[in-house]
């Protein structure tokens, strides 16, 4: 591999780790949104739980769906989380397959330096065989 195809193959990986990176922080904004949303509908769910105890029953059943608004909200932010966990298990595992690809890749670079360099050797030895019987010839 020439410098031009690393060099290459490195900007699409950096690319695809800065894409991962967007990624996860969207999903990450996202949930500090709907967190904010939840806690401040929470707060607003309260003082409104509060205001319609003082009022009593007649509001019960509007309480009850407002309690199962929250919970809905609760269950979101919950799916929310797992994703993004799940999304920075993803990332860890690529990241790890990657630096575990270069680590291979430089070994392989090694190894066909020493070959090049041994046939360089070998070659140069030929010639100078062949040499030495052209000398021998004259």
């Amino acid at each position: 591999m020439d410098e031009n195809q690393e060099e290459e193959i490195w900007r699409k990986f950096q690319a695809r780790e800065e894409e991962i990176e967007r990624k996860k922080m969207a999903v990450k904004d996202k949930i500090q949104q709907r967190l904010g949303f939840a806690e401040e509908a929470t707060r607003s769910l309260t003082q409104t739980l509060e205001g319609l105890e003082i009022m009593g029953d007649p509001m019960r059943k509007e309480v009850g769906m407002v309690r199962k608004k929250i919970e809905m909200a609760n269950r979101e932010i919950k799916s929310l989380s797992q994703s993004c966990q799940k999304k920075e298990k993803e990332y860890k595992e690529i990241q790890e397959a990657f630096d575990e690809k270069n680590k291979e890749k430089a070994h392989l670079v090694s190894i066909l330096m020493e070959l090049l360099a041994e046939s360089e050797r070998v070659r140069v030895k030929k010639l100078e065989e062949i040499n030495k019987t052209v000398g021998s010839l004259r």
